[in-house]
């Protein structure tokens, strides 16, 4: 958490003190660095209050438990898109973080994806769209732009996206989309400081090692030792952001107070699946001394590659300009890190 603290500017910092806030799915992957970074850093910002909503769709986990002892806390299970939000009535900073942002769960589940993702954000819109707030930062996801021409890697904010509006990953890519839409239209309307944030492809601490995106899946095998296993020609290219590392983003972005939209990730290296495997099994090699192999295979979910990006490259250039965002740790050491803090779960039995 200090990396995150140290990372933000002293006018970040500043513009915290005395705020209290708000952040929906606060118990998913990037709400375990946001909370705890919260937990650490609390009082030393001068932050009044953090309610959270999450309904423990996957489970509860236990660093929830021990975190919600902090008076800090106000943290309810709950559905955004039934919950009264009254209790959080008094919010200045909004992060919108509900969502289901693995392929396999959103596929499984495609009508709580598009609830979480258009109610949920609706209620919060017409909430607090007459209530003074600083900042509503709404996650929509790199895969609103589908799969990209190349002449569109690395990806701007401004290119308008190659989706599939019928097909098994539409719940989630349209739902984003039109989230999108709905900030849009708030912020025009309504003069509310709505931000928007695409993620791109986020990995590390808090990801659950079930997650069963391939970053999950490759350090599940390299803890239990068994063969990474790629379910495509493992071609595919990605780059990929440290959890820590983007949340330094998302925060900048709440801040920012205005409608915007920013690309939150790595903008290099991009590598191909294989090589993503190739790098797990040699840190895998050094800190544990994994022995397992690169394998293919098919998944068993029959529509596991369709629609699925050929690549996926941010242009960050605008979060450089008007946040001063920019991305530290190398996906070697994010890896290295990552898997240091599975083994760590594993060996104390911490329930995910």
């Amino acid at each position: 958490m200090k990396f995150i603290y140290d990372s933000l500017s002293n006018d970040n910092k500043h513009a915290m003190e005395g705020k209290t806030i708000l952040v929906t799915g606060y118990a998913g992957s990037l709400g375990y660095s946001l909370m705890h970074f919260f937990k650490e850093y609390g009082d030393l910002l001068g932050i009044k209050k953090v309610f959270g909503i999450d309904n423990y769709m996957f489970g509860k986990p236990q660093w929830v438990e021990k975190i919600s002892k902090n008076t800090l806390f106000d943290l309810r299970e709950d559905d955004i898109i039934q919950c009264d939000l009254e209790f959080a009535g008094s919010a200045d900073l909004i992060f919108h973080m509900a969502s289901l942002a693995s392929p396999v769960y959103y596929r499984q589940f495609p009508i709580e994806t598009i609830d979480a993702d258009v109610t949920g954000l609706r209620r919060l819109l017409d909430f607090y769209k007459d209530k003074n707030i600083q900042g509503l930062l709404f996650f929509s996801s790199s895969e609103i732009y589908g799969d990209p021409h190349f002449s569109q890697i690395p990806t701007p904010e401004s290119y308008w996206g190659n989706v599939n509006t019928c097909g098994p990953r539409a719940c989630y890519d349209e739902s984003k989309r039109f989230g999108e839409t709905l900030c849009y239209n708030f912020a025009r309307i309504y003069n509310m400081p709505i931000t928007i944030v695409r993620p791109f492809n986020n990995y590390g601490p808090g990801m659950r090692i079930n997650d069963q995106r391939v970053v999950a899946d490759f350090a599940k095998a390299v803890i239990d030792n068994q063969d990474i296993v790629i379910y495509s020609d493992g071609k595919p290219t990605r780059t990929f952001d440290y959890i820590p590392d983007a949340i330094v983003g998302y925060i900048k972005c709440v801040l920012f107070g205005n409608f915007e939209v920013f690309n939150i990730g790595s903008d290099g290296p991009e590598l191909s699946i294989y090589e993503l495997a190739e790098l797990y099994k040699k840190v895998g090699k050094e800190l544990f001394d994994y022995d397992g192999e690169i394998v293919f295979r098919d998944h068993s979910d029959k529509d596991y590659l369709i629609d699925n990006p050929n690549r996926r490259c941010p242009d960050i250039t605008k979060a450089r300009n008007f946040l001063e965002y920019e991305p530290r740790i190398h996906i070697e050491e994010g890896i290295r890190r990552y898997l240091k803090y599975i083994n760590e779960c594993e060996r104390s039995e911490i329930e995910w």
